[in-house]
């Protein structure tokens, strides 16, 4: 085979390396879209693990599905997902539940963290409880970070 031929070979054994690569890019950017905002079709709604405070059930870098759950249906023991503040949402596990005095529809839980040694500060008022946690998917939550962020935005678009 002579040189030219060599380099046609060789160029057509690259087209089909980057056109490989491209369709698993693709297909890597369908499945974190479905897992990150399809699953809300459904009724879940994703939350990324930021810190290390429910490891070793959700590990850093996670995420976790939460799916709403009536107050009456929680009990200790349970994960739940709930609003810490107008901007922070948290996953910790339910330590203790105070029944409100006056409605019996309202409570108030204290929560956990399963690796923290303290109970957390505050009381959680059950209409801050967001929901309870199905299942998680470790690691996605670092995809999600990256494509929150300008450079991952257009790395998407590209």
């Amino acid at each position: 085979m002579n040189a030219k031929g060599k380099i046609k070979k060789s160029v057509g054994a690259l087209k089909k390396v980057q056109s490989l690569v491209s369709w698993l890019l693709l297909i890597a950017a369908a499945l974190c879209a479905v897992a990150l905002v399809g699953v809300r079709l459904v009724g879940l709604q994703p939350f990324a693990v930021l810190s290390g405070s429910m490891e070793p059930t959700y590990k850093t870098g996670a995420v976790v599905y939460v799916k709403k759950t009536a107050p009456q249906y929680l009990r200790v023991g349970d994960p739940i997902t709930f609003m810490a503040d107008e901007k922070t949402v948290v996953t910790h596990r339910i330590i203790e539940i105070i029944p409100d005095a006056e409605d019996a529809h309202i409570f108030r839980c204290r929560t956990k963290g399963d690796n923290n040694e303290e109970a957390d500060g505050g009381f959680v008022h059950s209409k801050n409880i967001i929901g309870k946690p199905v299942f998680s998917i470790p690691y996605l939550g670092y995809a999600a970070a990256y494509f929150g962020k300008p450079g991952g935005k257009y790395t998407l678009l590209a």
